[in-house]
């Protein structure tokens, strides 16, 4: 499974594609992020992190994109702005009929470190080591995304059978969840 990261802002947002499955170990396929200067107008700021978003999603060919979800801040500014970056890259995906999940930032912290509150040295510390780079992905944003796909590779699985259930679910047919399991609606 290949996901692409991104972890949303206007100022910086983080980008990070790796590559593998649960169980095994994963592979960094690229990095970055996207800057755009904040005296621009808010417009040409989403339209620089779309084309961005757009040239990695053609180049890594990612099978999920993973985003991290917006949580509440004091600054509404901030929130905003990560908001607002959020829903270029989701629709991005979207257009493209690629899966995108929502991780919280708590959510990353503990899949990644064990905790959901570790900071952001402590996540960039074992996105390096999982991934078994020579040196952390600076910024911060960099090793985020990164933390953000790792997760979903390790999580995502689940959730994906999850929601095909679930779809195939909605679409009246039966569904085995697990050995034995009927669907409440089979049979009738």
């Amino acid at each position: 499974m290949r996901v692409m990261g991104v972890d949303p802002g206007l100022t910086r947002c983080g980008l990070g594609a790796v590559e593998g499955r649960p169980g095994a170990p994963l592979r960094m396929v690229a990095v970055g992020v996207v800057r755009t200067p904040a005296e621009d107008d808010i417009g040409a700021r989403l339209v620089a992190i779309e084309a961005e978003i757009e040239r990695w999603l053609d180049e890594i060919k990612p099978d999920a994109v993973a985003v991290e979800r917006v949580f509440a801040q004091h600054n509404l500014r901030t929130v905003m702005g990560t908001a607002q970056a959020s829903a270029v890259a989701i629709t991005c995906a979207a257009r493209r009929g690629l899966p995108v999940a929502l991780h919280t930032p708590s959510e990353v912290k503990a899949a990644i470190t064990g905790n959901g509150n570790a900071d952001k040295k402590q996540v960039g510390t074992m996105v390096t080591r999982v991934l078994r780079l020579d040196a952390m992905p600076k910024p911060a944003d960099a090793a985020d995304a990164l933390a953000l796909a790792i997760c979903h590779v390790w999580r995502g699985a689940a959730q994906n059978r999850l929601a095909q259930a679930q779809a195939l679910a909605g679409r009246g047919r039966p569904v085995a969840l697990q050995p034995g399991y009927r669907h409440p609606g089979a049979g009738r």
